[in-house]
C-alpha cells in the first residue's frame, strides 16, 4: 500500500482515484497532479514504481 501525505492510498485503485482519498484532492487537483508528474490516470497504485510514487508525494506535497 501506497502512503502519500500521511494516507494510506488503496492499491487496487487507478492513481487519479487513489489520490482522492487525501485530504483537500478531488478529481480535478489528483488528474492536475497525474498531468504534471507523468503518471498515468489509468495505472492502478500497485502498479507503480518508486520513482513515480516519489513525484507523486512532492507534488501533492505542493498543494496540501
Amino acid at each position: 500500500m501506497a502512503r502519500i501525505a500521511g494516507v494510506n492510498i488503496p492499491n487496487h485503485q487507478h492513481t487519479v482515484i487513489g489520490l482522492t482519498a487525501i485530504y483537500g484532492v478531488g478529481r480535478p487537483r489528483a488528474q492536475k497532479i497525474c498531468a504534471t508528474t507523468g503518471v498515468a490516470t489509468n495505472k492502478k497504485v500497485k502498479d507503480l514504481d518508486d520513482s513515480e510514487l516519489e513525484k507523486l508525494r512532492e507534488a501533492v506535497g505542493t498543494f496540501v
